[in-house]
């Protein structure tokens, strides 16, 4: 869930407004962006991803908020560390963005769910 934007980073771009499905971000009144609905967070990390600045940090958990504060996030390293290990941008060239690959993890996935259904108990993983 999108937990905070570090306004010493933010460069009041804007596209973490525009690139949210959930419509969770809204223009500020400083022109900064506003967490305005932040329980429609899909954590789907795409404001991070786009976020060239640096300046949005999004926690894994999408149930519930996690208390950070934008000196622990940052002193912490996270802040792009998602971009960074997507491959995303300036990063294409030295951390390949293989997200791609998902489609065979989720067919593999589906794949072992079927045969353990198909398997009686106590026998699922043997052959």
């Amino acid at each position: 869930m999108i937990e905070l934007i570090v306004a010493d980073r933010c460069t009041d771009c804007g596209i973490c407004i525009e690139v949210c499905p959930a419509n969770v971000l809204d223009p500020g009144q400083d022109g900064l962006p506003v967490l305005a609905r932040v329980e429609d967070c899909q954590t789907c990390f795409m404001c991070e991803l786009y976020c060239q600045a640096d300046a949005i940090y999004v926690a894994p958990d999408c149930d519930r908020r996690a208390a950070v504060t934008a000196e622990e996030v940052v002193a912490s390293g996270r802040l792009g560390q998602y971009r960074k290990h997507s491959g995303w941008d300036e990063w294409s060239d030295r951390f390949p963005n293989e997200q791609w690959l998902m489609e065979t993890v989720f067919r593999r996935a589906g794949e072992a769910a079927a045969q353990a259904r198909a398997e009686p108990p106590g026998i699922i993983g043997r052959k």
